[in-house]
C-alpha cells in the first residue's frame, strides 16, 4: 500500500495541508501513523476516504436530518465500519429522494394556489396529525404560527384545527424553509398572496435575485438531484473500499 506525506496527499486530492489536519480532528478520515519524527504517515485507504468526504459534501443539503447523517456515513467509513456506512448512504439516499418529492409537490401546490385552485374540503385536521403527516415537529408547526405564516382556526373547545388548504400552504413554507428562505421572507410573500392572488412573488419574497417560489423549488430539487447522484457514488465508492480495505 502506498504512503504518504501531509503534503503528499494534500496535493493528491487538491486541498490545503490544514484541510487535511482538519479532517483529522474531525475523525472524517482515520487516524494517521506516526514515524518517530512525528510526521503522519497516510495511505491511499486515506487517499479513497478523503474523495468519498468531498463527495458527501459536494452538495448542501441541511433539512431533516440528513447534513447529520451524512456525516455518520463519513465518520463510520473513516473507523472502517463499511457495512454501516452503506446501510446509512443507503437511508441517506432514500430520504433524498422523499425530499425531492416534497419539492416538486410544492411547486404543483404553488401553482394551484395562484390559479385559486385550492378549495377547502370541510376536513378539519389536529395539530399532532399534521405534525406526523408532514414530518414537522410540533415546535415547528407553533413557530410558524406564533411567527405569522399561518393563522389557525379553533373550534370552541379552543382545540386548534388545520384545513386541508392550511396543510397545503404547510407543504409550500416547508419546502421554502429546505430552500433557506428566511421565515420573514415567507411571511411576506403569503401575506402578499393573501391579498392578492396575482403578486409579483418574486417582488413578495424581496430578494436581490429574480427566483420566484417556483424557481426556488426548481432549485432545491436541481440540488437534491445532485445529491441524490452523489449518494449513489457513495455507495459505489463504499462497496469499493469495503473490499480493498476491510
Amino acid at each position: 500500500m502506498n504512503t504518504y506525506k501531509t503534503a503528499e496527499i494534500a496535493a493528491v486530492i487538491g486541498i490545503h495541508p490544514n484541510t487535511v489536519r482538519l479532517y483529522e480532528e474531525l475523525k472524517l478520515i482515520p487516524k494517521p501513523e506516526r514515524r518517530p519524527n512525528g510526521y503522519r504517515v497516510f495511505t491511499d485507504f486515506h487517499v479513497e476516504q478523503f474523495r468519498l468526504a468531498r463527495l458527501a459534501f459536494q452538495v448542501e443539503v441541511l433539512q431533516n436530518g440528513l447534513r447529520k447523517k451524512i456525516v455518520q456515513v463519513v465518520k463510520s467509513s473513516a473507523a472502517g465500519d463499511f457495512d454501516t456506512a452503506l446501510a446509512l448512504a443507503q437511508e441517506y439516499r432514500t430520504q433524498i429522494r422523499k425530499e425531492r418529492d416534497n419539492a416538486e409537490e410544492a411547486i404543483e401546490i404553488a401553482e394551484q394556489i395562484l390559479s385559486g385552485a385550492v378549495q377547502e374540503n370541510g376536513s378539519f385536521f389536529k395539530r399532532k396529525e399534521v405534525s406526523k403527516y408532514l414530518n414537522i415537529s410540533m415546535d415547528t408547526l407553533r413557530n410558524w404560527e406564533m411567527n405569522g405564516l399561518l393563522t389557525v382556526k379553533r373550534k370552541q373547545n379552543g382545540y386548534r384545527v388545520y384545513t386541508a388548504k392550511d396543510i397545503q400552504i404547510l407543504k409550500v413554507i416547508r419546502s421554502l424553509r429546505c430552500a433557506n428562505y428566511s421565515l420573514s421572507a415567507i411571511l411576506g410573500l403569503l401575506s402578499q398572496l393573501s391579498q392578492d392572488p396575482n403578486v409579483d412573488i418574486k417582488a413578495a419574497l424581496d430578494t436581490p435575485s429574480d427566483d420566484t417560489i417556483i424557481a426556488v423549488c426548481d432549485k432545491l430539487i436541481t440540488s437534491l438531484t445532485a445529491a441524490e447522484e452523489n449518494a449513489g457514488q457513495m455507495i459505489c465508492m463504499l462497496q469499493r473500499m469495503k473490499i480493498t480495505f476491510s
